[in-house]
């Protein structure tokens, strides 16, 4: 074998291949003929095989040899689809950084800007387009990859409005792969949607039907069709309003924003905070356009817990720890369950996508978000049963 310094020039992709046979390392050891640490230190890009092994293993593997070990070119270009759209850049000039997901047989480009203001800043890119003439979303790009081809195809894609989904990815890389979990903040039914294009791997949803009282699984029997998808429960949390500290205008319930002095800040059409918030305003008798600042969006949880603790707002509807980050009061309106939609395909295919739901279901991570507040994690990781 050679020595490791001569492995900076290749891609090396028989992890990957060998997950997609259903090999273990040992079987696809015994049968190349060679130690089940050999093939370890192949994985890990410690040592490059001879000839004779590359050989063998693309022949166990039922592949070319090129299939498992290439060349990778001095600029590792990759051409992808565009979701949203590009940040404006100074002169034409200046690369825009980008996240770079396989999601499917679709290579999906998304500026790290839509990570928002303070994740664009702690979130690293995956390369960089450099055709900064203005594109549509929807167009083909072209990316300067900054990390090798392997770790991109590990990255894990999450549409959702969860902030503790970060959290999955840090425990996830502390005892598996080099496995990115990367959140992309929208509304339950736009995650759904976004999902449902091939744009992510995972979708996150959290709409209660008061009617069956039960959440999320009413809503996707109407939007899904067939049984290709698994919902696969997050955690249960707590919605309700979130207000300053000590509630000075004393909001209780869904009457008490059309006060002259309370300004709402409220989320997008399909998400779960606005469904419960126009709920509630039904029961009351209300219409939107009887509460001051109905139509100021905010994208996140964190967002309105942020405007109503800059003073921007008295109110908005969002989880318990989003309240108890910014240090504001939080009035319970009910509880409902987080659930995470993948499809059965994306299980099999992405080669690391199992592991999260894995992670989900450990001690550690379950003890973390419990003292986030407002999380339960009882039902953590089971599966629901629906049928579409």
């Amino acid at each position: 074998m050679y020595p490791p310094e001569s492995t900076m020039q290749f891609s090396n992709r028989l992890k990957s291949c060998r997950l997609e046979q259903g090999f273990s390392q040992s079987e696809l050891a015994t049968r190349a003929g060679i130690t089940r640490q050999a093939v370890s230190s192949i994985e890990l890009n410690l040592y490059l095989p001879t000839t004779a092994v590359a050989l063998r293993l693309a022949a166990v593997l039922a592949c070319h040899v090129e299939d498992l070990f290439s060349l990778i070119p001095t600029e590792d270009l990759i051409e992808g689809t565009l979701i949203s759209h590009l940040p404006h850049a100074e002169a034409g000039t200046q690369p825009i950084r980008v996240k770079v997901s396989s999601v499917g047989k679709r290579t999906i480009v998304r500026p790290v800007t839509d990570l928002g203001e303070q994740l664009s800043f702690a979130v690293p890119a995956d390369g960089y387009l450099t055709e900064t003439t203005r594109k549509l979303s929807g167009s083909t790009v072209h990316v300067k990859l900054s990390r090798d081809r392997d770790a991109i195809e590990q990255e894990i894609s999450v549409a959702g409005c969860d902030p503790a989904i970060f959290l999955v990815g840090e425990h996830l890389r502390r005892h598996k792969d080099r496995t990115t979990v990367i959140g992309w903040a929208m509304g339950s039914m736009a995650a759904l949607h976004a999902l449902q294009r091939g744009e992510v791997h995972v979708a996150g949803m959290h709409l209660f039907d008061p009617v069956s009282g039960e959440s999320n699984l009413p809503f996707l029997k109407r939007a899904l069709k067939g049984s290709s998808y698994e919902v696969v429960t997050f955690a249960t949390w707590e919605e309700g309003f979130l207000v300053r500290a000590g509630n000075p205008l004393s909001i209780r319930t869904a009457a008490d924003l059309v006060q002259p002095m309370v300004t709402l800040v409220n989320r997008e059409e399909g998400s779960g905070a606005r469904l419960l918030l126009d709920q509630r305003l039904r029961t009351s008798g209300l219409e939107p356009t009887h509460v001051q600042g109905y139509d100021r969006i905010a994208s996140t949880h964190v967002d309105v817990a942020r405007a109503i603790a800059q003073r921007q707002a008295e109110v908005g509807i969002g989880i318990r720890s989003a309240a108890q980050q910014f240090d504001l009061d939080f009035i319970p309106l009910q509880v409902a369950r987080y659930d995470l939609v993948v499809p059965k395909s994306y299980l099999k295919s992405h080669p690391t996508l199992t592991h999260l739901f894995e992670t989900l279901v450990s001690r550690p991570f379950r003890n973390e978000i419990a003292a986030l507040g407002g999380y339960d994690t009882t039902e953590t990781g089971k599966v629901q049963a629906w049928r579409a």
